[in-house]
């Protein structure tokens, strides 16, 4: 028998320290493999190294660098991301993308130009990502400029509509986001002083007795939550602050980012000691690159202030915070899919029960909470839970904030507490429809929200009159269900006009969930590609006997099979859009 010499290849040493650098734990691996796509040497030879380095097997590494859109074995040196979301695609996206690759950036050969889902950039539609940098609204005429590195104006938010009530919003404006001492001379972090002059369990009382609700579009109340952590004898515990916003429609949390960092992370330290956590992670989606620098300074300058870090100003109580970007996955807005992508892990969403506040990141106690909730919480300390509650006559406490978009005068974000009907955020805070432009539908709460026709205008919202819980088969009571109500979701209303057809509208929105399906269960999986196929034929004017039946039946497995919430709301603007314009839907299927 011949000895055979076994020859051990050390890791590519620029490799071994890029994940040294980062930790050198499977936790890394999103990070590490970010750093090598933008350094152009992302290919599955870097990947297996990744994964030595690492040490976990190179198949994973492998599936986390083909999970993620903003990742690419293939090469690139710039990328043009050109969003073709609703608002978007409303906004003549189509058109953008074809006038992008006719300038000189498409000559370019290290240019490559791709559609994307949502941006989170909705009130710049038609949006683009160039990189790293948020671009809109580009119009098609106005697209050569992009290539000159023009990328437009944000919006201003700092002027308030009439009829708002500021508490989340009211610094817009006022104080420089970049500049910790102009927040504190506006009073963040009063809230954090108040709280740590008190036991947490007083502190988590006052949130409970608050009645805020989480802001992530469940409506799950948010001191429950934290109790059921705090409840838990395991430690470590933590906080993890869910900043993906990849949701159509969605973009007030980039917005609270960009104009008021420091309200979050003293929303978050509150949070973090009234649940006997020790750390934070706010995973923020990796197209908000400009909102996650803006939180990284912030958190320097709390550290530095004694708002954060070792025995935060005097009182024995550590916490740290800590930003993690995503790659470009819809699915990592579920909490599950989220915490698997925060360990090092392919966004899919796990089996529940256990739910995270008992086995979360890490397997320990976790409570996930989204950026408008933890916003909140401050001013319910400042001010006690009864101010909270009186902000509002509804039942629902306290303000939302809302982002109206679509054919109305004047779209944008706004604030104003609960109870608003479809016809006042169209009409009061959204300056009415635009010239010659009456309402047809709104898709309401985000991209897994209700359609809503003229009927419901005058229908009260909130999380209450959102869709009924739990599951049925009876297509009937599913129809019913779908004309009574208006989803609140995450408080998004895109208003579109008698031009916008409602079967080209539905296909524009399974085009979505098709293409940000995890791929984890079939009914999602299959489920969204059919029902796109189908309405992709109906758009056209070529649909077949039998396709609106079909797509009634996808609706109900894809609900009541899906492996989890995501796949299970596709059912939400499918059975309202085919509830409430029937006829248009029957007239295309001939």
């Amino acid at each position: 028998m011949t000895n055979k010499k076994i020859i051990y290849k050390p890791i590519d040493p620029e490799i071994a320290e890029l994940a040294h650098h980062h930790g050198g734990t499977r936790e890394a691996t999103l990070e590490v493999l970010k750093d090598l796509g933008a350094q152009n040497k992302l290919n599955p030879a870097t990947v297996t190294e990744a994964a030595r380095a690492l040490h976990i097997p190179a198949n994973q590494a492998y599936g986390m660098a083909t999970f993620y859109s903003m990742l690419s074995l293939e090469e690139r040196k710039k990328v043009l991301r050109v969003c073709d979301g609703p608002v978007c695609w409303l906004k003549r996206a189509s058109e953008v993308r074809a006038a992008v690759e006719k300038t000189a950036c498409s000559h370019d050969a290290g240019v490559t130009i791709e559609r994307t889902s949502c941006l989170g950039l909705c009130d710049r539609a038609p949006a683009v990502l160039v990189e790293d940098e948020q671009a809109g609204p580009v119009h098609p005429d106005e697209a050569w400029k992009l290539c000159e590195g023009w990328r437009g104006v944000p919006t201003d938010y700092s002027a308030e509509r009439k009829g708002e009530l500021r508490v989340m919003t009211a610094l817009i404006g006022k104080i420089n986001p970049d500049s910790i001492d102009s927040a504190i001379v506006h009073g963040v972090y009063d809230g954090l002083k108040k709280a740590l002059q008190r036991e947490p369990v007083a502190v988590l009382a006052e949130v409970e007795a608050s009645g805020l609700q989480g802001r992530g579009g469940a409506g799950f109340p948010v001191g429950r939550k934290w109790r059921f952590v705090a409840s838990e004898k395991r430690t470590p515990r933590y906080i993890v602050v869910n900043a993906d916003e990849s949701e159509p429609l969605i973009f007030k949390d980039r917005v609270l980012i960009d104009t008021n960092p420091h309200q979050l992370l003293e929303g978050i330290t509150i949070g973090g000691y009234a649940a006997g956590a020790s750390e934070a992670w706010i995973y923020i989606r990796g197209e908000y690159e400009y909102q996650a620098r803006r939180l990284e300074k912030a958190i320097e300058q709390a550290e530095s202030k004694g708002f954060l870090g070792e025995d935060i100003l005097g009182s024995g109580f550590s916490f740290k915070i800590h930003v993690h970007r995503g790659a470009g996955a819809y699915i990592c807005g579920e909490e599950t899919a989220l915490i698997e992508s925060l360990e090092g892990k392919r966004g899919e969403p796990r089996l529940r029960p256990p739910y995270p506040p008992q086995s979360g990141f890490r397997g320990q106690p976790t409570a996930v909470n989204n950026v408008e909730s933890f916003c909140a919480v401050p001013h319910i300390i400042k001010n006690g839970a009864e101010w909270w509650r009186n902000l509002t006559n509804d039942p629902t406490p306290g303000t939302k904030v809302y982002m109206v978009l679509g054919q109305v005068r004047n779209p944008g974000l706004f604030e104003a507490p609960f109870g608003l009907t479809l016809r006042q955020i169209i009409e009061e805070f959204g300056g009415g429809m635009l010239p010659g432009s009456s309402f047809n539908f709104a898709l309401c709460g985000g991209a897994a929200g209700t359609i809503a026709p003229p009927a419901l205008m005058d229908s009260h919202i909130d999380y209450s009159s959102g869709p009924l819980k739990g599951v049925t088969r009876d297509i009937a009571a599913m129809e019913k269900r779908w004309t009574q109500v208006i989803s609140m979701g995450a408080g998004s209303f895109l208003i579109c006009d008698q031009n916008t057809s409602p079967v080209a509208f539905l296909r524009e929105l399974l085009a979505f969930f098709a293409a940000e399906s995890c791929g984890k269960c079939t009914p999602c999986r299959v489920g969204t590609w059919r029902s796109l196929e189908i309405l992709n034929r109906l758009a056209a004017g070529e649909g077949r006997k039998g396709d609106v039946d079909e797509l009634r039946a996808l609706a109900d497995n894809m609900q009541a099979a899906s492996f989890c919430g995501l796949g299970q709301s596709v059912a939400i603007p499918m059975n309202s859009a085919l509830t409430h314009f029937g006829a248009e839907f029957a007239r295309a299927e001939k």
